[in-house]
């Protein structure tokens, strides 16, 4: 998982609220192995609008996604994160998120942050009217900002996740963190314990 670092990017302003993971990726994409190039396929419904924010021009590259509330919400599909950053987001801003949608974007380095329904209003028709304005992200000083400094908010984060989202930690970087006492554990264990216990083994 790549560490979070600041991003100060154009934010793109979804100004809905409620966007389900069917909304975020259909389900008839879900059929794929592999983890990534779900980008290609995000908000794939709503795309074939030829006036959908996605589809403006002046909001290529934005990696700072700005919705209403609920944003996430639905089935528990983790696609839906995939394909936010497989596209290239690394931050969302959000009034409220469905609770396992931000729990697998945290899996994934994709940073949600939750500020009050004003304060995203004002992000959103600020990227409205000026969508070459550039909005700040730092998750090391928890604070969402414009580039010139007049708007500075702080957002909550659990600090286990912003440790692992700093770090680059994703579940298998924190086992590993504990390699040492791993491999210690293994060259003492005795042959009797198995490494895996059969159906059939006594309980």
């Amino acid at each position: 998982m790549r560490k979070f670092e600041a991003v100060r990017s154009k934010a793109l302003p979804l100004n809905r609220a409620d966007v389900d993971t069917d909304q975020i990726i259909p389900a008839k994409y879900l059929k794929r192995i592999e983890r990534s190039g779900f980008g290609q396929f995000l908000f794939d419904d709503w795309r074939k609008d030829p006036e959908f924010i996605l589809n403006e021009a002046v909001f290529s590259g934005s990696r700072i996604l700005l919705a209403g509330a609920n944003f996430g919400c639905g089935s528990s599909r983790e696609h839906a994160p995939w394909a936010l950053e497989d596209y290239g987001f690394r931050a969302l801003i959000a009034p409220s998120f469905a609770d396992i949608f931000r729990n697998n974007c945290a899996k994934i380095g994709l940073l949600t942050i939750t500020l009050a329904p004003e304060d995203v209003e004002f992000l959103i028709a600020r990227a409205e009217e000026l969508p070459e304005a550039e909005t700040v992200v730092d998750l090391e000083s928890q604070t969402v900002a414009t580039a010139d400094g007049s708007f500075v908010r702080s957002f909550e984060i659990d600090p286990a996740v912003k440790r692992n989202l700093l770090e680059g930690l994703d579940a298998i970087g924190l086992t590993l963190e504990h390699e040492e006492d791993i491999s210690s554990f293994e060259e003492v264990r005795p042959d009797r314990f198995p490494s895996t216990v059969s159906k059939d083994a006594p309980v």
